[in-house]
């Protein structure tokens, strides 16, 4: 069934939503008729606002010396993330397994699907405020934003770029690039400037000002209601959430920027091989069977074991250790933990609640919690309250560039 979520994301990714407004200023995003210059002007110019001045509960980001940001940079930026030409074979582009209308991640399956659908370890993780959440992939590998796209360019399972040199020949010979990046940059496309304009990009996608944003830093009262504060209240109490999902006085990225081990990466790795319990599989939509642990082993290649940290530092002790994800926005952004392996907040909450996968190694701050069914609906209801105000914004920021499609624009 793979192919077909990769085809559902194909044609999602082949329409572009737009808008128009009149004002260069300002522009509404509910609107659909085509844009004018003086709309894409607005949109940029509202681009780069977002990094200089960003929305409440957040602080300006860290900039690069060397890259400050520029309405250029961003639309140059935004047209690479779009582009599927600059995958190997043409087929894919940085926005298919982070589509805008998703959270700026992929709702259908659980982990990412590569070049010719080839199935991707990890869940693909949402990019809105990536300006706050380095070290980047969930082992933190990558330490620059500027630079992380070309981990997914190189990647053989992924957009499959032969070479950093064949990547930067292909953009020169699409003949819409090379007036862009003399705007951008005043020069013709490079490595580092590819680099750049996406990382630009990337730090526009700032969102907060939510519920809790403007309750807890804003002082509005009525902003969230009981529910959400008495979720608030077990997530900086009881629950110890807050302990790895950071709240500043003045500010609030709700991560650690460490890495934790749950008992997901372990379990997979080690605790499915010792279960002989039969696996519970959905034959048809509510219809459940089970069948023998033995047999669903012996169909396709068993999956590849991720050690997590571990593939980075080389260090024991960094084994099944994943990134603390940043919780901003995280009732968009399903399904959740570095496998994709829950698809609701609730499951999510339940399974700390039952103190992760209990084995030698796991983090010693996740405990069982005891939590009351209230109590766990109240925690969700806090997480939902969790979603900036500009969401439709940045999705129409996004479809404000056209897809790039083989065929287009080439010499």
């Amino acid at each position: 069934m793979r192919w077909l979520a990769a085809v559902s994301i194909l044609f999602m990714w082949s329409l572009a939503t737009s808008g128009r407004e009149s004002d260069p200023n300002k522009y509404d995003p509910a609107r659909r008729e085509p844009l004018t210059a003086a709309d894409r002007l607005a949109i940029d110019r509202a681009a780069l606002a977002r990094v200089k001045k960003p929305p409440l509960g957040l602080l300006p980001p860290g900039i690069p010396a060397d890259n400050r940001p520029t309405a250029a940079k961003i639309r140059l930026g935004r047209k690479l993330f779009l582009d599927r030409r600059l995958s190997r074979n043409g087929t894919l582009s940085c926005a298919m397994c982070h589509v805008p209308e998703q959270g700026f991640t992929v709702h259908e399956i659980q982990t990412a699907v590569g070049i010719e659908g080839r199935s991707l370890r990890r869940n693909a993780p949402t990019l809105l405020n990536s300006a706050y959440t380095a070290p980047y992939f969930h082992d933190g590998r990558q330490p620059e934003l500027d630079l992380q796209p070309f981990d997914v360019f190189l990647n053989p399972d992924e957009m499959a770029a032969p070479s950093l040199g064949a990547l930067v020949a292909k953009v020169r010979l699409l003949t819409d690039y090379p007036p862009l990046f003399e705007v951008a940059f005043g020069d013709t496309p490079k490595v580092d400037s590819i680099g750049q304009a996406i990382g630009t990009y990337l730090r526009s996608l700032v969102s907060a000002r939510s519920q809790f944003d403007r309750w807890y830093f804003g002082k509005e009262t009525d902003a969230m209601d009981e529910a959400a504060r008495r979720g608030f209240r077990l997530f900086d109490g009881r629950a110890h959430c807050s302990s790895c999902h950071l709240i500043r006085e003045d500010h609030a990225l709700f991560t650690d920027h460490r890495f934790h081990d749950t008992g997901i990466g372990w379990n997979h790795s080690v605790g499915n091989r010792q279960d002989a319990k039969p696996v519970r599989v959905e034959i048809a939509p509510g219809r459940f069977t089970e069948i023998d642990r033995a047999v669903v082993k012996s169909v396709g290649d068993p999956p590849a074991d991720d050690l997590g940290r571990y593939e980075v530092t080389g260090d024991p002790a960094d084994k099944w250790r994943f990134k603390t994800p940043t919780l901003r926005n995280v009732a968009l952004t399903a399904p959740y933990m570095h496998d994709g392996s829950f698809s609701t907040l609730r499951a999510v909450v339940e399974f700390y609640d039952r103190g992760g996968i209990p084995h030698e190694g796991i983090d010693p701050m996740i405990l069982p919690l005891d939590l009351e069914t209230e109590e766990i609906a109240d925690l969700v209801t806090f997480l939902e309250n969790l979603t900036g105000a500009n969401i439709e914004e940045l999705i129409r920021d996004a479809r404000s560039e056209k897809v790039g499609n083989p065929g287009d624009a080439t010499p």
